[in-house]
Order: C-alpha cells, then sequence, then structure tokens
C-alpha cells in the first residue's frame, strides 16, 4: 500500500516507529529512494521512501466516520482515524459496511437506551452516525424488505467487546422484533436472559479479560412473516475443555467452579466444598476472585437466570453436583500399587475425594476406582485387564473431568434451546455470531489452531464479502472492474483441513495408531509440506510447526494435539456413569448404538469441529453478512488509553487491513464529483471557467494532469493507490507558488505603509508644532480680555450693592404703615360677624322645635293604623297555622300506623321462626324415636333366628325316645311366646309409623300455615311500601304548602301599606290553603297518572337536544353554540341534581363517534371547542354535593317544585319581582350563576368531559407532528453545493439556486402547515390558551427533532449547514411574529437548544473561545456532553476553520468524565414531551367569562315549544 509518487520536501507523511506503530513527521530532505523526516516527537528519520505513506493535511480534526471517505486508506490513516475518534468518545467507525467497535472500558448508557434505538429505527444505513443499532437496523431492515436471512458476524480478540456487542445487538432485534408477553417470558427475553447461564459455564477469565467467552456462539433468531420473533436457538462451537484441568497464572478456570465454592452454606455442607485454594482444577493459578465481582451473589444471579430458562430445580441441583464432583476428581491423587505398573489412591484424603466424587455421581465408589486405574482391553481372544501408573491414572482422571464437563456444557444448551423453542415454520432468521478472534501467544495448543482455523474460514468469507461490495460499487458506478486482483487465503484452508493430506487429517490418522506420538506426528507434517509456501518448520524444535496466516505467522506447539484431537470415551468411564443412579449423569451418557460402536471406535474433535464449521460457513453462505469487528484498545483494560501497536495487531487479525488491501487492489480512493473539485478544481481552473457538467469537468482535469488508470463512474471520481498522493503534491505545488505570490504582494504592501506610516508621521509633527505656536498666541490675547472683564464686574458690584441697600429701607418703612391699617378693618369685621351667628342659632333652634312636634304627631297616627292592618292579617294566618296543624295531626297517624305494621311484621316474623324451630326439634324428636325402634326391631329379629336355631340344634340332639315328650312342649311354648312377641313390636311399630305420619302432616300443616303467613308477611310488606310512598308524597306537599306559606309571608312584609294584596288573590290564597283534607289522599293517585307523560316529554326533549348537536351548528359571536345549549338545557332540566339520568352518556357516545375520525383537524377542532366551553361552564358551576341534616327526598322535593324555586328565587333576591325564570334572568354571565350541588353523574360526566378534552388536544397535537415530521428531516440538512460550482457558468448559478429555493421551500411547507393549523383553530375559536399550549408544544418537538439529527449526522454539523438551518429558524420566527403572542405565546422559546447549537455552529474565530464563554455566553442551555459533541462532530465545508481549542475539548472531557455515573447527564439527546400540559383549573384560569344570554339557539331548537328558554330576552 506504500507509495513512491510525489513524495517532495515539505510534504507530510507518516513513518514508521517502534513504540508508536507510525509517527508523523515533515519531509525535510530527498536523496534518491532515502528520505529525511522530522517527525512530530522532535526526532529525526531517514527512511526508504517506499515504506512511507502519505498524510492528509485536510482530514477533518474530528476523524471520519466512515474509513472509506479518507484521502488515503491505509494503515496509518485507519490508525490515525481511529485514535482519533476514541480520543472524542466516538467509539464506532465505519469502514463501508464493515463496523469497528472499539471497547470504551466504562458504561456509556446514553448510548443505548431506548431513544437512541428509536433514533436508529428505520434510518437508512450510514444516514447518523455509525452505531451497532444502526447494524442491527439494516439486517432487519434487509429481512424484512428481501425476505432474506441475515447474519452479523462479531469477531474480535478477548477483551474487546463481542459479548456485549452481541447483547446489544440481541437487545435492538428484540426492540424491533419483540411483543408483549402474554403467557410467561417472550422468546427473545428468554434468548438474552440464557447469556448469564451460559456465561457462568462457558466464560473464565483470560490474561485479556475478567469475562472472556471460551466457545464460539451464534444465535439464531427466527422470524414469522410480519417480522416478530417466533424462535430461537443457540449453536456453540468448541468448548476449551482443558481448561477444566489445566489453568496458566494468573488465568481462572470457569466461573462455575467459583460460584459453587462461593454457594450458600448449606449448598456448600450439601457438596462437601470449601475454599477454592483446596482444590486441584483451581489452585494452579494465585487468581481466585475478580475485582468488583463477588461470586456469592453471581451464584445466586446464576441460578434465578437457569429458572428463567426453564431448568427445574432438581436439574439444578444435578448440575451442581456434577460441578462440584469434578472438583472432588481433581484431588484425587495416585501413587504405585502393590502390582509392576500400577496405581492406587495416594493416601485417606484422596479416598475421601474419591467417595465424595462417586456419592455426588451416584455411582460405586470401587467402580470409579478401577475405572480411573485399570483399563479393560477387549482382543477377539480374550479380554485383558490391564493396570496404570500413577501418570497415567491421572491423564486418565483427567479426561473423564473434560468428558463430564464438556457433556453438561452441550446438556446446558440443548436445554436453553429447548426452553426457547424453535419455530419450524420460520423462513426468515438473523443470526448473530460471537466467536473468538485471531489468537497468537508465546505457547499456541490444539485449542489455537482450531480458534485461527475458524477465523481463515470466516476471513475468506469476509473477503469474499469485502471483493463483493466492491464490485457491487463498480457497478453500480458503471466503471470497469474486471482488472481487479482478489486476495484469497483458499491455500491455508486447503494446508488444514483438504482430505486426504491436511493438517486435520494427518493429526486424525496419527490418533487412530496406539504407537503414533507426537513427535511422529510433526515428522509426517514436515514430510508432507516440505515445500508449501504457508508452512514451515522452526530451527530449533522437533514438535513445533508454523503457518503463515492472513493476520501473521504462528507456531503451533504439537505435544499435547494428539490427546486433545482425541473425544472418544473410554469405555469403563461410560459403563460406570451409564450406570450412574442419578437420572441427569446417566443422561449424559447413553448408552452408544451397537452398530456406531462396532463401525468406529475413534471419534475426532477436529474433524468434529470441521464439520460445525463447515455448517456454520453454509449458513452463513445462505444469508446476507454483516461484520462488526471489536477492538480492544489496551491490555491494562483501562478508558482513554489507545495503544497503537495493539490496534494495529487486532485490525490485522481481524481481517480490516486484509479489507483495505482488497481495495487498494482497486480504486480506494473515491470522491464525488463535488468534492473532487472542490479539492483539485484549483489545479485547472480554466476548466472550472468553462460551462462543463462536473463529469466533464472531472475527466478533463485528470487528462490534464496526466493521470492514466482512474476511472469516471456515475457520481464518483475513482483513482488507482498513490494517484490521490500525486495530485496533492501537485495541489501542494500550485498553493505553495499561490503562497509565493501572496507573500510577494504582502511584503510590497507593508513596504508601502511603512513609507506613508513615515510620511504621515511628519505631517503630523509639524501640525503639532504649528499649534502649538498658536495655542501661545492665544493665551496672551485671552488673559488680557480676562482682566478686562473682572474690572468690570468689580465695579458693577459696588454699585449694585449700594442701590439694594437703599431699595429695602424704603421697603421695610411702607410695610408698617400698611400692616396697622389691615389691623384695623380686621378687628371690625370681626365684630360685624359675630352678631349675624347668634341670629341664625336663634332662628334654626325655633324652627326645629316646631318640625319635631309635628314629627311625633304623625308617627303616632301611623302606628294606630298599621297595628290595625297588622292585627287582620294576623286572624287570617292563624287561620292558615290551624289547617296546617290538622296537616301534621294526620301525618302523625299515619306514622303511628306506619310504626304499629312495621312490629306486626317483626312479631309475625318471630312467630315464625319459633315455629320452624319447634318443628325442627319435634321432628328430630321422631326421628331418634323411629331409630330407637328400629333398633328393638333389629334385636328382637336376631333373638329370634337365635332362639329357632338353637330349638333346631335341640331337636337334633335329642334322643329319639324323649322327641315327643315335654321337649315339643317347651319349643312350642317358646315359639309362641317368640311369636306374641314379635306381634307385640309389629303393633308397637305400627303405632310409632301411625305417629311418624301423623308427625309429618302435622308438620305439613305448620309448613301451609307458614306459607301464608309468609304470604301475608309479603302483602303488609307491599301495603306499608305503598304507604310509605304516599306518606313521602305527602311530605312533599306539605314542603310545598310550606313553601306556600313563606312565600306569601314574605310578599306580605315587602307590600308597602298602600299596595296590599287584591281581594281576588288573598281569597284564592285562602281557598288553596282551606282546602279539604281528602284531597291531599288523593294527591299519590294523581300525581302517578302524569308521571309517566312527564317522562316521554323528558325522553324526546333529550332526542331533540342529542339530535341537534349531532349536526355541525356552528358558533355565534365566538361562542359555541353546542356547548351553550347543552349546558342551558341541562341547567334547566335540573340534570345536574338528578341521581340517575343518561342523559349525560348520550352527550359522550356523541362526542366519542364525533371524533373517530382522527384525521379531520376540522372536526376535532370545532369539538375541542365545546368540550372546552362545556367543561368550563361546568368547573365554575358545579360542586360536590355536601348538604348534612336533609333527606335526598326532601332535598329534591324542595328544588324540583315550583314553589321551592320560587322560595329559593325569594332567598337570592331582595323583592319577589325577579320571579321569572326566562333565560335572559337566569344566565346573563357566569358570576351570576349559583353553585350546583352536583350529583354522582354529572360529577362523572366532567369527569369523562375532561378526558376527551385531553384525548382531542393529543389528537390535534400529534396530527400536526405527523404532518410536520417529513419535512423536518428535509430541513435539517442543507443541498450540497460545491464551492467550485459557484464559479462555474450561470446553469452552476441557476442549480445553486434552486436548490436554496428548494431547502426554502421545505421550511415554507412547515409554516404553511403551522398556518393552516392555526387558521384550522381559530376559525372553530379554539381557546387561545389550548392553541398556545399546542404550538408550544409543537415547537418543542421541532427542536427535539432537530437536535437531535444535528448530533446524530455529522454532515449536519457543518458551516454551511448551520447558515440554512439559522434561515429556517428566521421563517418560523417570522411566522411567530405575524402569529401574534396571543395564539403563539412563548413557544419560539422552545427552540433554544436548536437555536444555541446552530448559533454555534456559525460563529467565527471558535478556537479563540474559552469553555466559560462558551457554556455562559453563547450556549448555556445546552449541557457538556452536547457541547462537547459538536465540538467534535463540526466541520467548516465552507471557510475550512477549525472547532473549539484543543484545551477546550479536554477540559469538557474532565467535566463529563466527572460526571460519568450520571446516567441522564451523559445522555445527550433530547426527549420529545407528549404529555398534556394543563389541567382543568388552567382552562378555568385562562379562559374569560362567557355570556350565554344573547346566543341564538339552532332552527331545529326554535321550532320546539319546550326550548323556549333557550330563547333571548328579547323574545
Amino acid at each position: 500500500m506504500a507509495t513512491t509518487v510525489n513524495i517532495i520536501v515539505g510534504s507530510h507523511v507518516w513513518v514508521e516507529d517502534r513504540d508508536t506503530a507510525w509517527v508523523d513527521g515533515e519531509v525535510t530532505k530527498v536523496n534518491g529512494e532515502k528520505i529525511e523526516v522530522q517527525t512530530t516527537s522532535g526526532k529525526k528519520v531517514v527512511a526508504n521512501l517506499s515504506n512511507v505513506y502519505p498524510k492528509d493535511t485536510e482530514a477533518p480534526p474530528a476523524g471520519v466516520d466512515d474509513m472509506t471517505k479518507l484521502s488515503y486508506l491505509h494503515e496509518p490513516g485507519v490508525l490515525q482515524n481511529l485514535a482519533t475518534r476514541y480520543e472524542l468518545n466516538e467509539i464506532y467507525t465505519y469502514t463501508g459496511n464493515i463496523l469497528i467497535a472499539v471497547n470504551p472500558f466504562r458504561r456509556l448508557p446514553h448510548l443505548y437506551d431506548t431513544h437512541m434505538m428509536e433514533q436508529y429505527k428505520g434510518a437508512t444505513f450510514g444516514e447518523l452516525s455509525p452505531h451497532v443499532f444502526a447494524v442491527a437496523d439494516a439486517a432487519y431492515r434487509a429481512m424484512i424488505n428481501e425476505g432474506k436471512s441475515n447474519s452479523i458476524l462479531v469477531s474480535g480478540e478477548s477483551g474487546a467487546g463481542k459479548t456485549e456487542t452481541t447483547k446489544m445487538l440481541m437487545r435492538y432485534l428484540a426492540y424491533m422484533g419483540g411483543r408483549a408477553a402474554t403467557e410467561g417470558r417472550t422468546v427473545e427475553q428468554q434468548v438474552l436472559e440464557s447469556n448469564p447461564v451460559l456465561e457462568a459455564f462457558g466464560n473464565a477469565k483470560t490474561v485479556r479479560n475478567n469475562n472472556s467467552s471460551r466457545f464460539g456462539k451464534f444465535v439464531e433468531l427466527q422470524f414469522d412473516k410480519t417480522g416478530r420473533i417466533s424462535g430461537a436457538a443457540v449453536r456453540t462451537y468448541l468448548l476449551e475443555r482443558s481448561r477444566v484441568c489445566q489453568l496458566s497464572d494468573p488465568e481462572r478456570n470457569y466461573h462455575c467452579f467459583y460460584l459453587l465454592c462461593a454457594a450458600p452454606p448449606e449448598d456448600i455442607k450439601r457438596y462437601k466444598l470449601g475454599n477454592p485454594k483446596s482444590f486441584h482444577y483451581l489452585n494452579q493459578t494465585n487468581c481466585y476472585e475478580l475485582d468488583g465481582v463477588s461470586d456469592a451473589e453471581e451464584y445466586l444471579n446464576t441460578r434465578k437466570a437457569m429458572d428463567i430458562v426453564g431448568i427445574s430445580p432438581e436439574e439444578q441441583d444435578s448440575i451442581f453436583r456434577v460441578v462440584a464432583a469434578i472438583l472432588h476428581l481433581g484431588n484425587i491423587n495416585f501413587t504405585k500399587g502393590k502390582e509392576v505398573d500400577s496405581s492406587m489412591p495416594k493416601d485417606d484424603k484422596s479416598r475421601f475425594h474419591l467417595e465424595m466424587a462417586a456419592e455426588l455421581l451416584m455411582c460405586n465408589v470401587q467402580g470409579l476406582e478401577n475405572a480411573l486405574c485399570k483399563r479393560v482391553m477387549v482382543t477377539r481372544e480374550e479380554t485383558i485387564i490391564k493396570s496404570l501408573d500413577p501418570d497415567a491414572a491421572t491423564t486418565n482422571r483427567d479426561a473423564l473431568a473434560k468428558t463430564i464437563y464438556s457433556r453438561m456444557f452441550d446438556w446446558i444448551v440443548e436445554k436453553i434451546n429447548n426452553s426457547i423453542g424453535q419455530d419450524p415454520d420460520s423462513k426468515n432468521l438473523i443470526g448473530v455470531l460471537d466467536i473468538y478472534g485471531f489468537e497468537s501467544f508465546k505457547a499456541n495448543s490444539f485449542e489455537q489452531f482450531c480458534i485461527n482455523f475458524t477465523n481463515e474460514k470466516l476471513q475468506q468469507h469476509f473477503n469474499q464479502h469485502v471483493f463483493k461490495m466492491e464490485q457491487e460499487e463498480y457497478t453500480k458506478e458503471e466503471i470497469n472492474w474486471s482488472y481487479i486482483e482478489f486476495v484469497d487465503n483458499q491455500d491455508v484452508l486447503d494446508l488444514i483441513e483438504k482430505k486426504p493430506g491436511g493438517i486435520i487429517a494427518l493429526l486424525d490418522e496419527a490418533c487412530m495408531f496406539p504407537k503414533s506420538t507426537h513427535e511422529t506426528f510433526t515428522q509426517k507434517l514436515y514430510q508432507t509440506f516440505n515445500n508449501h509456501k504457508r508452512f514451515s518448520k522452526p530451527k530449533l524444535s522437533r514438535t513445533d510447526f508454523t503457518i503463515v496466516h492472513y493476520a501473521g505467522d504462528v507456531t503451533y506447539q504439537a505435544d499435547l494435539f494428539l490427546d486433545k484431537n482425541k473425544d472418544y470415551v473410554v469405555a469403563e468411564h461410560q459403563d460406570l456413569l451409564n450406570a450412574s443412579k442419578c437420572p441427569f449423569v446417566a443422561g449424559l451418557f447413553p448408552p452408544l448404538p451397537e452398530e456406531s460402536s462396532k463401525s468406529s471406535k475413534f471419534s475426532s474433535i477436529g474433524t468434529r469441529f470441521k464439520q460445525q464449521l463447515q455448517s456454520l460457513m453454509e449458513t452463513l453462505s445462505s444469508t446476507e453478512p454483516h461484520y462488526i469487528r471489536c477492538v480492544k484498545p489496551n491490555n491494562i483494560l483501562k478508558p482513554a488509553i489507545f495503544e497503537n501497536q495493539n490496534v494495529i495487531q487486532q485490525l490485522r487479525c481481524g481481517g480490516v487491513l486484509e479489507a483495505i488491501r482488497i481495495s487498494c487492489a482497486g480504486y480506494p480512493t473515491r470522491r464525488t464529483f463535488d468534492e473532487f473539485l472542490d479539492r483539485f478544481g484549483l489545479l485547472a481552473p480554466e476548466v472550472l471557467e468553462g460551462n462543463y457538467d462536473e463529469m466533464t469537468a472531472c475527466e478533463k482535469l485528470l487528462e490534464k494532469k496526466g493521470l492514466k488508470g482512474f476511472q469516471i463512474g456515475k457520481t464518483k471520481v475513482f483513482l488507482r493507490a498513490g494517484q490521490m498522493a500525486e495530485l496533492d503534491a501537485r495541489r501542494a505545488e500550485v498553493i505553495s507558488n499561490a503562497a509565493k505570490v501572496i507573500q510577494r504582494q504582502i511584503r510590497t504592501y507593508i513596504a508601502r505603509k511603512e513609507f506613508v506610516a513615515l510620511r504621515k508621521a511628519a505631517t503630523h509633527l509639524q501640525t503639532l508644532w504649528r499649534g502649538k505656536l498658536a495655542r501661545k498666541l492665544y493665551e496672551e490675547i485671552k488673559r488680557e480680555a480676562a482682566a478686562i472683564k473682572i474690572q468690570k464686574n468689580v465695579r458693577g458690584y459696588h454699585a449694585r450693592k449700594t442701590y439694594t441697600k437703599l431699595r429695602l429701607s424704603a421697603i421695610v418703612v411702607q410695610a408698617a404703615l400698611r400692616a396697622m391699617a389691615a389691623r384695623n378693618e380686621f378687628r371690625f369685621r370681626k365684630q360685624t360677624k359675630a352678631a349675624i351667628i347668634i341670629q341664625a342659632q336663634w332662628r334654626g333652634h325655633r324652627s326645629y322645635s316646631y318640625y319635631k312636634s309635628m314629627k311625633r304627631a304623625g308617627l303616632s297616627v301611623q302606628c294606630a293604623w298599621r297595628s290595625k292592618v297588622a292585627r287582620k292579617e294576623l286572624r287570617k294566618l292563624k287561620m292558615a297555622a290551624r289547617e296546617t296543624g290538622a296537616l301534621k295531626e294526620a301525618k302523625d297517624k299515619l306514622e303511628k300506623k306506619v310504626e304499629e305494621l312495621t312490629w306486626r311484621l317483626q312479631l309475625e316474623k318471630r312467630l315464625r321462626t319459633d315455629l320452624e324451630e319447634a318443628k325442627a326439634q319435634d321432628i328430630a324428636k321422631l326421628q331418634l324415636s323411629l331409630q330407637a325402634m328400629q333398633v328393638q326391631l333389629d334385636e328382637a329379629n336376631a333373638t329370634l333366628v337365635k332362639e329357632r336355631e338353637a330349638a333346631r340344634k335341640a331337636i337334633e340332639d335329642a334322643p329319639p325316645v324323649i322327641k315327643e315328650m315335654p321337649v315339643v312342649v317347651v319349643d312350642t311354648e317358646k315359639v309362641d311366646l317368640l311369636t306374641n312377641e314379635n306381634e307385640e313390636l309389629k303393633t308397637l311399630l305400627k303405632s310409632q309409623e301411625k305417629r311418624a305420619d301423623e308427625a309429618e302432616r302435622k308438620c305439613a300443616e305448620v309448613q301451609e300455615l307458614s306459607e301464608e303467613r309468609l304470604k301475608k308477611m309479603e302483602e303488609a310488606e307491599s301495603k306499608i311500601d305503598q304507604l310509605q310512598e304516599s306518606f313521602q308524597r305527602l311530605e312533599e306537599k306539605l314542603s310545598n304548602l310550606e313553601s306556600e306559606n313563606q312565600v306569601l309571608r314574605q310578599q306580605a312584609l315587602v307590600m308597602s301599606p298602600t299596595k296590599g294584596l287584591s281581594g281576588r288573590s288573598k281569597t284564592a290564597v285562602i281557598q288553596d290553603l282551606q282546602s279539604p283534607v281528602p284531597a291531599l289522599k288523593d294527591a299519590a293517585e294523581a300525581e302517578q297518572r302524569p308521571q309517566k307523560a312527564l317522562n316521554d316529554r323528558q325522553q324526546e326533549n333529550q332526542d331533540a337536544l342529542i339530535k341537534c348537536i349531532m349536526q355541525d351548528i356552528g358558533f355565534s359571536g365566538g361562542r359555541p353554540v353546542a356547548a351553550s345549549i347543552i349546558y342551558k338545557s341541562l341547567f334547566h332540566w335540573r340534570s345536574f341534581e338528578a341521581e340517575r339520568t343518561n342523559v349525560f352518556d348520550r352527550i359522550i357516545q356523541i362526542i366519542g363517534s364525533a371524533i373517530e375520525t382522527q384525521e379531520n383537524n376540522d372536526v376535532l377542532a370545532y369539538w375541542l371547542s365545546n368540550t372546552s366551553t362545556l367543561l368550563l361552564l361546568l368547573q365554575r358551576t358545579l360542586k360536590a354535593s355536601g348538604a348534612a341534616g336533609m333527606t335526598p327526598q326532601r332535598r329534591r322535593s324542595s328544588s324540583a317544585t315550583l314553589f321551592g324555586r320560587m322560595a329559593q328565587g325569594f332567598r337570592t333576591s331582595p323583592s319577589g319581582t325577579g320571579l321569572s325564570f326566562s333565560n335572559g334572568g337566569m344566565i346573563g354571565g357566569l358570576d351570576a350563576l349559583r353553585q350546583i350541588e352536583a350529583k354522582y353523574p354529572a360529577l362523572l360526566f366532567k369527569q369523562q368531559l375532561t378526558a376527551y378534552v385531553e384525548k382531542i388536544y393529543g389528537m390535534i397535537r400529534d396530527n400536526l407532528k405527523k404532518e410536520i415530521s417529513p419535512l423536518l428531516g428535509l430541513c435539517i440538512q442543507a443541498p450540497r453545493t460545491s464551492r467550485a460550482s459557484l464559479v462555474r457558468g450561470s446553469a452552476r448559478s441557476h442549480a445553486n439556486a434552486a436548490a436554496q429555493q428548494a431547502l426554502i421551500g421545505h421550511w415554507q411547507s412547515i409554516v404553511k402547515s403551522l398556518s393552516n393549523f392555526l387558521k384550522t383553530l381559530r376559525a372553530n375559536y379554539v381557546p387561545p390558551f389550548l392553541v398556545r399550549k399546542v404550538y408550544t408544544q409543537i415547537f418543542s418537538f421541532i427542536n427535539v427533532q432537530l437536535f437531535n439529527s444535528l448530533l446524530l449526522r455529522r454532515e449536519c454539523c457543518s458551516f454551511s449547514n448551520g447558515e440554512y438551518v439559522k434561515a429556517g429558524l428566521a421563517e418560523l420566527e417570522h411566522w411567530c411574529y405575524e402569529a401574534t403572542e396571543e395564539y403563539v405565546g412563548t413557544a419560539w422559546d422552545e427552540l433554544k437548544h436548536i437555536r444555541q447549537a446552530v448559533g454555534f455552529l456559525v460563529i467565527h474565530q471558535k478556537p479563540k473561545k474559552s469553555l466559560d464563554e462558551i457554556t455562559h455566553d453563547l450556549c448555556p442551555v445546552l449541557s457538556i456532553q452536547q457541547l462537547y459533541r459538536i465540538s467534535t462532530m463540526y466541520w467548516d465545508d465552507k471557510y475550512g476553520t477549525h472547532s473549539v481549542a484543543p484545551d477546550v475539548i479536554a477540559s469538557m472531557r474532565v467535566l463529563m468524565t466527572e460526571d460519568s455515573n450520571n446516567a441522564l447527564s451523559n445522555s445527550f439527546l433530547l426527549d420529545d414531551d407528549s404529555s398534556i400540559p394543563f389541567s382543568v383549573d388552567d382552562i378555568s384560569k385562562s379562559m374569560n367569562q362567557i355570556d350565554l344570554s344573547e346566543i341564538e339557539p339552532p332552527p331545529l331548537i326554535r321550532q320546539n315549544s319546550a326550548f323556549n328558554f333557550l330563547l333571548p330576552r328579547a323574545e
């Protein structure tokens, strides 16, 4: 990749350095093929011209996010770019479609939160900053759009972050393809939660990593047709089995061993464990614990994870029994036995561990000892038992431990797969391969051989993919690429896996011969591959061999190759563990089929691994691959340290440099036409001045410079290796010549400037001297004039003093004379005024006395007349009171009657209860008697049977002589006696049955009687209910009469004496009060008849109201008509005070059905206006019911009747003239409304209405967001125009003008959308408060979208882009000014983040700004994380200026490190707030009073006489 083209004095180059790999410097001398370079570190280096690389001096200070954009795609350029970005905490970098991830060795939670995943969801690959989510999204989108499976290959050495990267990939794929779990955990959750289990049993601490995966893992996520995860599987490759028995300091064994030793005491006691230092398999190193990790907590976490993935507690116990048994196996030591070449356990300690291992494995102790110390050899003739020496027994022990652990690990993987479940119907999958990277240590064994074989295979796949991408790029650009060479490593793969004759085949062959050793194996390799260019033999070793891999030479030690390659299980081990009483252990060693055991006695790990790898490669070949290369920046695992040598080695091992080598074989440098002309247009100005298109201009420029082999694509220029350096050298020469011309002109300018300054100084000196002489003459003239002026002023002063003294004396004399005359005049006037006052007081006293006497006489007459009138009224009121007393007596009688009926009902209930209890007791007694008689009958029958049997036996035993004598008589008497007793018993039974029948009959009679009484009781209850209803109606009537009486009293008190009640009204009132009592008794019947008609009329009115509001009835005077008539109608109908009504539900249903169409903003605005206005009216009118001391019936009756409303009118108004309940008198304004004690339905209606206001508001806001969101994506990045195009003819200027107009057009489209929405909201009279809230949240959304896009896309953080966005923001500011503050409010302030960020992009002289100025003056709102990202991503595409100073960047990094523990402060992205930003109280406080008095009802309502109350007062 090195170049020898145009390296001249002054060129900036990269030279090799032993410490830092590469160091940059400037060429100071060129001597043929040797050059002298002054490095930036201060050294002078002499290097060969073919070993240096040109340096791009115009590379962005923050690096590039895609290394294909580098001007020089070579090793030092790649390294410098990665180091620069890592220093800025940019850990991800693209190389084409390959992602390079550098481990930061610290948590960066802001890079992986849900908000970040949302940003990369659906984004085009390469559009946003490099990220692991972008690779995952590209794979997912390719699978969905193309219907093809994809795979993501994650590689890197131990500690590079492969496992964490895989977790992030799984998280994102679960985010995209996951779904809510209906039963238990979802597939993606189980896959993610299986990681702790696999890490516990498959990860260990190595020199380079505390949690290194010692196996390869390929996770298949299966997706259904809808793109949802439907199944998964985990495939594992080559677990490092030798680690179980062999360790090197300071590494550790697998985590599970240490976790079990730190288990709770009961588990340790059960497994007879102790300190890890006491076990041979763990104490081979001095490392037992990990920093910051608690093994006890990890043990519990692992048990929980095993529960989650479906491993039962019994299976968990079996697994840890096996783990403990392996530890005990390691502590079994052997010594020589009694026989020759035999062995036995060394001591009691070894025998204890042997017994514990047998107990844990549930096998025979003697059988385990024999399996370890002896070997059975089966021949054709006989079976031979061979004893093993101590060394062989130890090897046999380790082989058993490795086999058990390997099979247990395979069982766990299979169990996890079974628990997760696979989808057999899935056609698409995304595989994530987390596999070990290339390894090269001082001692490399069989594991490193297999690992490097895997990486060679993957590297071939990688090379083919990179070459394919190159081909696609060339094909896309339509250039000729047929002569490009492709670097392939097939020869290395043939060396390893080819059959026959490959290393693996020769290894299998050596393993099958018992007498083969590692020496014979290596000699075979030497003979076979003696002339192979990829194979070599070290000079000083007989058992080592070296393979030339793509990443470098690796020397392997073949000492243990044969042992590690053998995979068969010793027959004794197989038989012993298959017979274990533990089902888990027996399941790990199932019996081998006879056919397989006869056909093949040997199994090879190498062959099996090759088959697995071949299967993996077939899977990868059937998928679309995506590559992630993880890099570990240092070996001490600390953040902010970048070791060049270490990273270069990993880039070589990871194949990144190999990909660069493939690119360099073709066209490593590719630039778009405008970028190429921007950079090299100055080499041929005449080409730029001609009216050529960009493609023709590029071609003519290259031809003029004499370059050959380049290609012109459709949009890019493709240059061969070295051509970029040649063009840069010529460009540097042109710039150098131009600099010389500038210097010459500047020096001329400086000399002339000095001459002009000297001449100007002489002239200035002369001017100063002449001025001094003039000032001296002026001072003398001024002094003479001052003396004359002083003399004049002194003389004037003396004259004025004399005159003033004379004048004061005259004034004193005049004042004394005038004072004497004034005092005489005052004395005369005082005497005259006193006489007048005395006269006035006497006349007033006389008149007042006469008035008081007349007033007393008039009051006496008036009091007498008023007393007479009041006594007449009192007599009338007493008569009315007596009638009221009669009603109260009737009421008292009814109450007594109700109490008597209630008492009788309770008495009946008690009698019925007593009767049922007596009945139950009688039945129980009869049943007991019946049972006793039955027992007696059974005893009598049994006695009778016994007597008969005794008689029969006696007859049979008696002699024949006396058979006919008294024996017969005696037996007959006994029979008769028993017969009589039986008859008596039957008689007694019949009598008992009769008594039982009689008792049942009585019980039935009692039951019938109780049922009759129950019916009577129910009838009595119904009568009581009727009486209670009548009583309530009477109460209502009585309350009406009381209200009427109160009204008449108040009228009598407020009427003047001259205007008494007319005779007709008096008579009517007296007749009503004296109406007969029987009329009250018929009141209930009279009310029942019109009740139904009243309900029907009310239902008709509600239907009319609903029918009216279903239509768009518009607005009246800026007030919503629908809200007005709904409120007035509900108020008039007293619906707010009703206990039960369905009118509220019907109104809510109408609103809900009207807003179902979420896209119609006009309808949404109409209902937002109505619902918010109605909610305001309810908020200011309704209050929760809190009245106490009055029954609900009494409260309802007092407000529902005419006289009740009249009484309330009297209580609220001073006179009876305001009794009219018309619209004008009731609702003149909100202040005139009284507070209503609302019932539950009204309060529920208010809550539902509040919810609909919030819902409609959110729908309107979200619709506007959806409309402007696509436009924001077009507004954040300006159309690209090159500086060269600015001077290239009129066609180019028109194109730039069109692009400028297109950008402004996007912003104008946003302004148009905002204006249309505002027009819709204003047309529907939406309250300005809600409009302000809508636009405040919309502007906040614009701020979030633009600001996040700015931080995630480097091409947006440019100077010219800042100018474009600033111009667009000016359009928004102008719109806010025109929309007025009434409707926009402080929405403009919501753009503070993007305004300050854009302002920072377009300011000049950024390097001169201090951190304090930036954080306090320029960008006080932005956080340090946000400023740091903008500063590091900034690039000036217009003037070529730099970002802020390096010390400012360093200070920002220090502040970020100090605050790194705060996840919230680490997040540099903004979140969009979609909450509802107001409450009901806010609406009530912000909206003005609404006058509903003059609102015209719609025609449908006006024609209905039931709604006359809605008509204005004039009608």
